[in-house]
């Protein structure tokens, strides 16, 4: 008895450094958060309790409804780009013979760069004027579009970016999928006179569905918190087109300083992204069962 007692102390022992970090790092600034979300606060007059001032006051706000929309339609844009292409990008890297390691680094070093460092050069990349897409356009006979200018492409050129950015890393985990799949497989589909696209529907995906599944829900809560791009590269505009949530959560803090409006919008956040991370583990459990 004192030997499993002693066990269990040291156990804890060494999880007590994890746990404060934890608790200080991240269940504390979420906690406080959502204590700031019903409070007037702008941290140089005492906090004032205003109970739900500050979420009628969102909800007043007509840019409120308009960044929940950039933001899911940003969402909706990045799943179709940001979760197809990498994994089709690792099927073919799967398939290839030579200069495997090669093609790997080649994919992965956007990763390498700091987001602003990325969202820079396709700013630069994205200008009407000397921008290389435009030039290259122009080179070729073509009219030159307007990327970052245009409500109507604005937001496209930002899920461009994004996936290119991040491209590296989820290539790489289907890659490392795809390579634990056993070789048999393919081998009986293909002697069932099965062709590459009925492989790849009835073999590739069924093997990989758990990894597909975590990576979905991983995306769609990173791209639900997208600020980088539209804070660097447009401010939100054109005509506020590229507005996102947390990108307003930013004015309420830093422009308006009003901190108690920011934390309660990072909490309906908080609340809405857990809500769908509920939803989803139901719902894909449900379909192992």
């Amino acid at each position: 008895m004192r030997r499993r007692v002693a066990e269990n102390l040291a156990a804890y022992g060494f999880l007590s450094a994890a746990l404060v970090c934890f608790a200080v790092f991240s269940w504390y600034p979420i906690a406080r958060g959502a204590v700031l979300g019903f409070q007037q606060v702008d941290f140089v007059t005492d906090p004032a309790w205003v109970g739900w001032e500050n979420f009628e006051r969102l909800f007043a706000d007509p840019l409120f409804a308009t960044a929940w929309r950039n933001t899911l339609l940003f969402t909706a844009l990045a799943l179709v780009f940001g979760f197809v292409v990498p994994f089709l990008l690792a099927v073919v890297l799967n398939e290839l013979r030579h200069f495997k390691a090669y093609f790997r680094l080649i994919v992965y070093l956007p990763v390498m760069l700091p987001p602003v460092v990325a969202a820079l050069i396709w700013k630069w990349m994205y200008d009407p004027g000397p921008g290389l897409l435009n030039t290259a356009l122009r080179g070729l006979g073509l009219e030159g579009a307007a990327w970052l200018d245009s409500a109507d492409t604005s937001m496209l050129s930002l899920v461009i970016v994004a996936t290119w950015a991040n491209l590296g890393t989820a290539t790489l985990i289907y890659l490392a999928a795809l390579q634990s799949i056993p070789g048999d497989l393919y081998e009986a589909a293909e002697l069932d006179g099965a062709g590459v696209l009925r492989r790849l529907w009835h073999v590739t995906v069924p093997q990989t569905r758990f990894v597909l599944l975590v990576l979905l829900l991983l995306q769609v809560v990173a791209t639900m918190q997208v600020f980088t791009e539209p804070y660097v590269m447009t401010g939100g505009g054109p005509e506020d087109s590229t507005v996102t949530v947390l990108l307003l959560l930013y004015r309420y803090a830093f422009y308006y300083n009003d901190f108690g409006t920011a934390s309660a919008l990072s909490l309906l956040l908080l609340l809405v992204l857990g809500a769908f991370t509920a939803l989803y583990l139901r719902v894909t459990r449900k379909a192992d069962a």
